[in-house]
Formats: C-alpha cells, sequence, structure tokens
C-alpha cells in the first residue's frame, strides 16, 4: 500500500474514532501533498511525499524551539504531538554509526579534502538519507571532517 493510501486510511480511521486533534493533523498532511499536486499537476510518489513529511517535520522541530525559548509551552505541546503523528509515516532513523559509515565512504567515493568539497560529498549522501536522517546535523559532522 502506497504512503498516501495509509495516510487517507488513517484520516478515515481518525474520523471514525473522533479524534479530532490526530485528524486535524493528518489533514494537514493531505492538504500539504495536494496542493504540491496541484501545483505541479502531478501525483506524489513515496519518496515525494516523505520530502514533504520531512519539511513539515523541520518545521515543527524549529517551532518547538523558538516556542520553548520564549515559554509558550502550551505551543510547544501541540507541536510535539504533530511531530508524533507525523514521524510514523517516516521511513526507520539511520543510526550514528550507519550515519558515520556512510558519510565516511561518500568522502572517500568523491576524494574530498576541504569544504570545497562539501557540496559533492552532499549530493552523494542527500538521496540516501533523505527522511532517514537530521541533514543539518549530518552537515554538521561533514564540516567536522573536512575542516
Amino acid at each position: 500500500m502506497s504512503l498516501k493510501q495509509t495516510i487517507t486510511d488513517d484520516v478515515k480511521d481518525a474520523m471514525r474514532a473522533k479524534d479530532k486533534q490526530r485528524l486535524a493533523t493528518l489533514r494537514l498532511i493531505t492538504a500539504a501533498i495536494k496542493q504540491i499536486e496541484v501545483d505541479k499537476r502531478i501525483d506524489l510518489d513515496d519518496s515525494q511525499i516523505i520530502d514533504v513529511l520531512t519539511k513539515m517535520l523541520k518545521q515543527r522541530r524549529e517551532s518547538i524551539e523558538q516556542f520553548s525559548s520564549a515559554g509558550r509551552d502550551d505551543l510547544v505541546k501541540i507541536e510535539e504531538y504533530e511531530v508524533g503523528v507525523i514521524q510514523p509515516y517516516m521511513p526507520e532513523a539511520l543510526s550514528e554509526t550507519q550515519i558515520d559509515k556512510l558519510i565516511a565512504d561518500a568522502i572517500a567515493k568523491t576524494g574530498a579534502e576541504s569544504m570545497k568539497d562539501m557540496g559533492k560529498v552532499m549530493g552523494i549522501l542527500k538521496p540516501q538519507m533523505a527522511g532517514r536522517a537530521d541533514m543539518s546535523a549530518v552537515s554538521k559532522q561533514i564540516r567536522s571532517k573536512l575542516d
């Protein structure tokens, strides 16, 4: 079953269960997917949907940081709930050792020696890690190895 169909089925289940908070979050997901499909006039496949979900997770994590620093615990709870609803649709996250190995392999493959080569390394890693790792953290790890 496709990821899009799974999300649609979960929307129906949330409606039946009268789970308004979960339903609202699932509708945000379907709206984001539909917006891209309408704008680009395409049907998104699973990898493109994962890109949409990754963006949504990133936005929510940034919001959590901002709300926490502002002392808005009520808004932090809402964002954390939404992260909890979105996260199960993502592929299994990579472990630190897997990330380190992929970075080392990409550096060796590209022959990267300095920060000038970071784009080449990221170009190899991005498709392999899409939705499975925080790319900003991966970027920091690459920087530390290339300095």
